[in-house]
């Protein structure tokens, strides 16, 4: 069976940090800058308190069935909930996105290169 890539994006608001949170995130805000974003196994965190108090987590999972992807959701908005919680941020309105690889469409280049493989 083949093994399926699952990206899940978990994101939120931030919600009722105290002063000492607020500078915490911003001490660590070069760590989490949405220009090094990326889909990871552990998750990646983005935010910029400064301009919003949204952030984002990214996660990469992987499954050998469709419907695998409703448990890596599920584990992925667990280990978010998880981070915030571990450090006191209070949070709201926690929502996830999915997305199968195995289901994206091809881009330009990976049409062309699975032409000349082919033919």
């Amino acid at each position: 069976m083949t093994t399926r890539t699952f990206r899940i994006t978990v994101r939120g608001v931030f919600d009722d940090l105290t002063p000492e949170q607020l500078a915490e995130l911003r001490a660590r805000a070069a760590d989490h800058d949405v220009l090094f974003a990326a889909f990871t196994p552990e998750g990646h965190l983005s935010y910029d308190v400064d301009a919003r108090a949204v952030f984002t987590f990214r996660f990469q999972d992987t499954g050998e069935a469709e419907e695998d992807i409703l448990d890596a959701t599920e584990r992925a908005e667990e280990r978010a909930r998880a981070w915030l919680d571990e450090r006191g941020y209070g949070h709201k309105n926690l929502r996830s996105q999915s997305e199968d690889l195995s289901q994206a469409p091809l881009g330009k280049r990976q049409r062309r290169a699975n032409r000349s493989a082919t033919g």
